[in-house]
């Protein structure tokens, strides 16, 4: 989860999340080449009264400063495209659970067990147990098995919401009368937190996300005990 005076993004969890911060480092230092040039140069026409004049209307140059930066995009391009077709796929998942925004909560249903669905509420500031975190606790959380592929349907009740986990590398609209899809997968254990990332009413920042990766045989036996 963030901290505070987090200046980055938070710790990938997913194999998603970990190639969207490779992208991100990636894209980041092409960025800082061509700033640097761009510095190097602006800094030498200020300081420098030597000017050479067959540049000015070179053909080289122009075909140098064409095709460049059409390599740049093109090497941000291809990445980028690889990325987002990942996030898209669905492979073969083995449990779908269908999520619903409603202002202002979220509820859970498991569409392969019959009656295993739940809301999740945020937990007041005057009922929090020591430890646990203001704004970002609930009283029901929405347990998965871990390093196995899950489907998340996605929609809402009422108005717009938006279902985000950074640290999964998730965030997907949940627009009322349309379902939405996407997949997720841990490799490990742990509690992730999100929120909702739609500006949907005056509560909108109290609708907290908290998933929590449990191995496959501790996930049996908490949803036996929730049937």
């Amino acid at each position: 989860m963030a901290y505070p005076f987090q200046l980055g993004f938070q710790d990938a969890t997913s194999p998603i999340m970990e190639e969207l911060l490779h992208f991100h480092d990636h894209t980041l230092m092409i960025v800082f080449l061509i700033s640097s040039l761009v510095l190097y140069i602006i800094s030498l026409m200020l300081t420098t009264k030597l000017t050479h004049t067959n540049t000015m209307d070179a053909q080289e140059v122009e075909t140098i400063w064409t095709v460049l930066p059409a390599i740049i995009l093109i090497l941000i391009a291809l990445p980028s495209l690889r990325i987002l077709y990942m996030m898209d796929e669905i492979n073969n998942p083995s449990l779908t659970v269908k999520t619903m925004g409603h202002q202002w909560y979220w509820s859970y249903e498991y569409t392969d067990y019959e009656d295993l669905a739940f809301d999740s509420y945020m937990i007041p500031t005057q009922d929090l147990k020591p430890g646990e975190l203001r704004l970002l606790e609930v009283d029901n959380r929405l347990v998965l098995p871990m390093e196995m592929t899950v489907r998340m349907l996605i929609s809402s009740e009422d108005v717009l919401h938006s279902w985000a986990v950074p640290s999964l590398g998730l965030k997907t609209d949940a627009v009322p009368g349309r379902l939405n899809q996407t997949t997720l997968m841990s490799p490990r254990p742990g509690l992730f937190f999100g929120q909702c990332s739609e500006i949907c009413g005056s509560n909108h920042s109290f609708m907290p996300i908290v998933i929590e990766m449990v191995p496959l045989k501790t996930f049996e036996n908490w949803s036996l005990s929730m049937l």
